[in-house]
């Protein structure tokens, strides 16, 4: 099965149910998740603000614009100060525009970019785990409530029981310890519910915390797709398609550029600039200025020839370049180089660690799966022949060949492997969802949710990249993701009225109350 088929079968084993005849199903389930679970909305947030760092990037070699201005007063002006202004007024303008930066621009945008490369290799990894908790919830609260109607089935039957074995020793059929058996095993279902009551409650709450709304009526799930015919090519699935993997390799690039980056702090830089500037003297400079007093000729290199009136304002303006070479800089460069190269190593041996982890678990939860599907076959043979043996002990006891113990036994052998039945299917179908997810094929885009558009993370990206206004900001954070704690609790099991009514006496505390299995006591012969 190629990867574009695989593809295809994941999407449609949801769109089976994209029309639910009564309750939630498993693609709303899904989509709600998508939509509205905070730690996927939250990882889209940090995205974005990794889309940034390429406009930050991008940024260093764009020509950049700045003014100034300042008033002063002279207040204290020395020899000739009365041919001095007594205040003024400066503005300028300055502009910059980088023409070499040694590329260390270029190969901050190129990590820029292999960090955005990441982010979304990671975001598509967070999806799909949310996606595999959004499924083992959806799963446990099926099981869960499975396994509560059976240890309510158990209940009802032992309660029968016990009538049936106090009826029967009224008559001198049965002794005393046989109602006491029937009594003590209605005991253990009795606490073997409220377990499984407050496991189904602990499920709910956990769905709720996932999902972001209250379990009602599940459907069951849809088939999962044909998987690999081994683990081996599970495995070469996930290393061609896991987003982890993705994500460690262009975490390596991006490290490898910053290699560059820091070798650049080495080399020279050149940049032009243009400077223009505005002083005005507020009328505070004297109207005309003497020099050599005390001639008269009309030279004016004479002394006392008057010059023309002083300005009141001056402009001037400047163009020109800059260039700088680093000649020493205490080994700065070299120690940042050195860092670089160690944190691209780091990286390098990150893929080797996420590859090894991603084998590892393909295989792993193949095996899962394959176990799991071993276990409900074994477990439905058990069904099937735990319930014949209960048939035959019931029978053999109406007769007088077993005792009441052995159809007590024979009940909770067939309670167990329906349990164990239950199980399985959950287990192998969070498995298999678990698998896919290993191999990449467990996100949004695979499993065809129709729940309106799918978040594009290349939205934020082209707008961090366009972006040349300093003034270009995003709207005020609001939540994405609704708060769960106005919704009404899922739970069922309560505390028993003396848990928070009146206090129990300090020598009572550690005795738990004795177990009224059923009121029919057997009269003491």
């Amino acid at each position: 099965m190629t990867a574009g088929t695989k593809a295809v079968a994941v999407a449609a084993m949801l769109a089976s149910v994209a029309t639910p005849a009564m309750g939630a199903t498993l693609r709303e389930a899904l989509v709600r998740t998508y939509n509205g679970n905070p730690t996927l909305t939250g990882a889209r947030a940090g995205q974005r603000a990794t889309d940034e760092n390429v406009a930050i990037a991008l940024s260093q070699g764009r020509p950049t614009l700045a003014g100034s201005g300042s008033y002063s007063e002279f207040v204290l002006r020395g020899i000739g100060g009365q041919f001095s202004p007594a205040r003024s007024l400066n503005a300028g303008l300055n502009a910059s525009v980088p023409l070499y930066q040694g590329g260390g621009v270029k190969s901050s945008i190129r990590a820029a970019d292999a960090r955005v490369d990441s982010g979304r290799a990671q975001l598509r990894s967070t999806e799909a785990n949310i996606f595999v908790q959004a499924v083992g919830s959806y799963m446990d609260v099926i099981r869960d409530l499975a396994i509560v109607e059976l240890n309510r089935g158990n209940v009802r039957v032992l309660e029968t029981n016990v009538q049936a074995s106090s009826d029967r020793f009224e008559v001198g059929d049965l002794t005393r310890t046989d109602v006491a058996q029937s009594q003590a095993r209605l005991s253990i279902a009795q606490s073997q519910l409220q377990s499984a009551l407050a496991q189904l409650d602990s499920s709910r709450e956990n769905y709720l915390r996932i999902i972001g709304t209250t379990p009602d009526a599940l459907e069951p799930p849809p088939p999962l797709p044909r998987f690999p015919a081994n683990a081996d090519a599970a495995a070469d699935l996930a290393i061609e398609n896991n987003p982890d993997l993705i994500a460690a390799r262009a975490a390596a690039r991006a490290a490898n550029f910053d290699i560059r980056t820091a070798k650049a702090s080495r080399l020279p830089t050149l940049s032009g600039f243009a400077q223009g500037s505005y002083t005005n003297f507020i009328g505070s400079r004297p109207g005309s200025v003497v020099v050599n007093p005390g001639g008269g000729t009309g030279d004016p290199t004479q002394p006392g020839t008057i010059v023309e009136s002083a300005q009141q304002s001056q402009k001037t303006a400047t163009i020109g370049l800059s260039a700088s070479l680093p000649l020493y800089q205490g080994g700065l460069p070299a120690a940042r180089v050195r860092q670089a190269q160690a944190r691209s190593s780091q990286a390098i041996e990150q893929i080797a660690l996420v590859e090894r982890s991603v084998v590892a678990d393909s295989r792993a939860t193949y095996s899962l799966y394959a176990a799991a599907l071993g276990v409900i076959a074994s477990s439905e043979r058990a069904v099937s022949a735990s319930e014949l043996a209960l048939e035959g002990v019931r029978a053999e006891n109406s007769v007088g060949t077993r005792n009441v113990l052995d159809v007590l036994n024979a009940e909770q052998e067939l309670l167990n492997v329906r349990v164990q039945l239950v199980t399985a299917r959950r287990d192998a179908y969070v498995a298999g969802f678990a698998l896919l997810a290993a191999i990449g094929r467990a996100e949004a885009r695979d499993l065809g949710l129709d729940g309106g558009p799918l978040y594009d993370p290349t939205i934020s990206y082209r707008q961090a990249r366009r972006s040349l206004s300093d003034w270009n900001d995003d709207p005020a954070p609001v939540p994405v993701a609704a708060s769960t704690a106005a919704l009404p609790s899922p739970t069922q099991v309560v505390l028993p009225q003396s848990a928070y009514g009146p206090a129990v006496p300090a020598a009572s505390r550690d005795v738990p109350p004795p177990v009224r299995a059923n009121p029919v006591t057997p009269p003491v012969r």
